[in-house]
């Protein structure tokens, strides 16, 4: 082994693999600020790197096999040893690698002081950590029956609801909390990544009536454990468990509980074993129905489950509104699919379930919410911009909700980011927060902070609606490589990605690509003219665009789907305002913005 290590050292192996990083590292250096200058693709730059990686092993195995002679490069072992001159290679490689790194160091110091650009408010992140914060991850079930885990994940999320009704304590919310199921990450990395001091974790055992559960509150910082303790209680004094464990962690972490707030967690969530299991098992179908675009089938599955819940429990607020969305999605999407007798039960329910939404809500915020979304649904527009500013004023952690997804393209883009930068620093895993702070920025004439904000989301949370934000994002920013880059490495066959590439081809202007996509897409959603008519407008034909938008106008509830059009298609008017007077007099009656300016170009609108 020492024969072999003298001999590397002879033949200037380790100096040219020292000399090959520290040149690669200096020319990606470089390039990297070269390319962004100049505004060039992000595949350049994976390229070059792909390049200098592949180069390190050959350079090396070149310097084992060849050596630079007078008379010129050699098979090393066609060189006379006597007539070696590597040691004279290896001072000018020592030359060549003091060189290198005088400028790298000379590179670092500019590029420090000289080369960037004052700092500019960053992307919404979770603020500094204060000491008055904590997530409550999900409880381990140690038994194994049918039910356990959905039990143990009920009973976490009550836990977790209660302590977010105690003034002054930062709670993260569910999405973020459950993203660590099952992870082996340590404790001090998952409160860094959602950005509290404190951590609850805990485990259940259910055996027959009996249950035990054990909860513990740690310091992230230190690992210690500021409380813990252990539970043997009935099934039915569940609602106790979760009640004392809350006010044992409020208390731990020195804050006042007053009466009112004590009576208000008692008050509220679930109080019915039972229930825990059902909502769970509903709100896992509801949110795997929301990933398919058939999405009735997949939530009338789920409804089943909320039906038991309130059977349940009549107050469960949070049932109703989940319930009330297959309702929605019935009404607004069958278009003649449904009967007389069944549309009107759907619209029965539907109203009714948003009444209850709103009159079984157990705090301000979520009865506001409830609020927001009765009236966005059932077509009361002006009472939006109203309730748009008192759910600003009293939600801590917002919803992401129809509260953002549908009042940013009419004039109120300023306060969902305001409202959707709050979610990411209560809520960081979450999705719909990073997706509608980059549609706001896009709404707001902002691309780059869009495409800046999407970077960093899809590179931590992995869901398709953050990268078709990001891939719009692109496209309003004039990213055009970017975009097809990352249409690239998007799965699916070419009917399912008709939409991208045509919106991709409707930005370019390029009339045959678009035209080809338009088919394909057409014949993928034939049954869904709301779907075929959010990227229509971008393709530039009027005529059909109107045609539709006025069919879906004279529906009862046709306006649940031609208010979210400009939304989604980023094309300012989609339409012919004339066509859909239904339509234009709610727009009117609430004072919307009309028609949204077009954060996107499209070449083939000319509307």
């Amino acid at each position: 082994m020492s024969e072999l290590f003298q001999e590397l050292k002879r033949r200037n192996v380790f100096r040219v693999a020292v000399a090959y990083v520290a040149i690669a590292w200096l020319i990606l250096q470089v390039s990297d600020i070269v390319f962004e200058s100049f505004g060039t693709p992000a595949w350049v730059m994976k390229t070059l790197m792909f390049v200098l990686a592949i180069g390190f092993p050959l350079a090396v195995l070149l310097a084992w096999a060849y050596e630079m002679t007078p008379e010129g490069i050699k098979k090393e072992k066609d060189v006379d040893r006597s007539q070696s001159i590597t040691s004279q290679t290896g001072q000018k490689l020592n030359r060549t690698i003091i060189v290198v790194l005088l400028a790298a160091v000379g590179f670092l110091l500019i590029d420090k002081f000289m080369l960037r650009e004052p700092e500019t408010e960053s992307p919404p992140l979770a603020e500094a950590v204060t000491e008055k914060s904590v997530a409550v991850l999900p409880f381990v079930a140690m038994s194994r029956g049918p039910d356990d885990e959905f039990f143990a994940d009920g009973l976490t999320e009550e836990i977790l609801n209660s302590l977010t009704r105690v003034p002054g304590l930062l709670v993260t919310a569910r999405t973020s909390a459950f993203h660590f199921k099952g992870k082996d990450i340590p404790i001090p990395e998952i409160a860094s990544q959602l950005g509290v001091a404190h951590v609850v974790e805990g485990s259940i055992r259910r055996d027959r009536e009996r249950l035990r559960v054990t909860a513990q509150l740690i310091r992230a910082a230190d690992g210690f454990h500021l409380w813990s303790e252990n539970y043997d209680r009935e099934t039915e004094d569940t609602f106790g468990v979760q009640t004392d464990i809350a006010e044992k962690i409020a208390s731990a972490l020195d804050v006042f509980l007053d009466d009112e707030t004590l009576e208000h967690m008692k008050s509220s969530g679930f109080r019915n074993p039972e229930a825990y299991v059902a909502y769970q098992k509903g709100q896992k179908l509801y949110n795997d129905a929301h990933n398919h675009w058939d999405i009735t089938g997949p939530l009338e599955e789920a409804n089943t489950w909320f039906d038991r819940v309130i059977e349940l429990e009549p107050g469960a607020s949070r049932a109703y509104l989940h319930r009330v969305d297959m309702y929605t999605h019935q009404l607004s999407d069958s278009y003649g699919v449904m009967t007389d007798e069944q549309r009107e039960f759907a619209e029965e329910r539907f109203r009714a379930d948003l009444d209850a939404a709103v009159r079984t809500a157990t705090d301000e915020a979520s009865r506001a919410a409830a609020r927001f979304d009765r009236a966005a649904l059932t077509g009361n527009w002006r009472e939006i911009p109203s309730l748009l500013a008192d759910y600003g004023e009293i939600a801590d952690c917002p919803t992401a909700a129809w509260i953002n997804a549908n009042t940013l393209e009419y004039g109120m883009a300023s306060d969902v980011l305001t409202l959707s930068e709050r979610l990411i620093a209560c809520d960081p895993q979450n999705p719909f927060g990073w997706w509608y702070v980059m549609q706001a920025s896009m709404w707001l004439g902002d691309p780059d902070r869009a495409v800046e904000v999407g970077e960093q989301a899809v590179e931590n949370i992995d869901h398709a609606t953050l990268r078709q934000s990001l891939f719009h994002a692109y496209i309003a920013a004039g990213r055009f490589d970017d975009a097809d880059y990352m249409l690239g490495q998007e799965e699916g066959s070419d009917e399912q990605l008709a939409d991208r590439r045509l919106t991709l081809a409707a930005a370019r202007g390029d009339m045959k690509e678009m035209l080809a996509q338009k088919e394909l897409m057409l014949r993928e959603h034939a049954d869904r003219i709301d779907v075929v008519l959010n990227y229509l407008p971008r393709s530039g034909d009027r005529e059909s665009v109107n045609r539709i938008a006025a069919e879906l106008d004279v529906l009862p509830y046709g306006y649940l789907s031609l208010m979210s059009v400009p939304s989604f298609c980023m094309c300012g008017a989609p339409w012919d305002i004339e066509v859909t007077p239904n339509f234009k007099k709610r727009i009117e009656d609430a004072g919307f913005a009309w028609p949204p300016a077009s954060p996107i170009e499209w070449p083939l609108k000319d509307w």
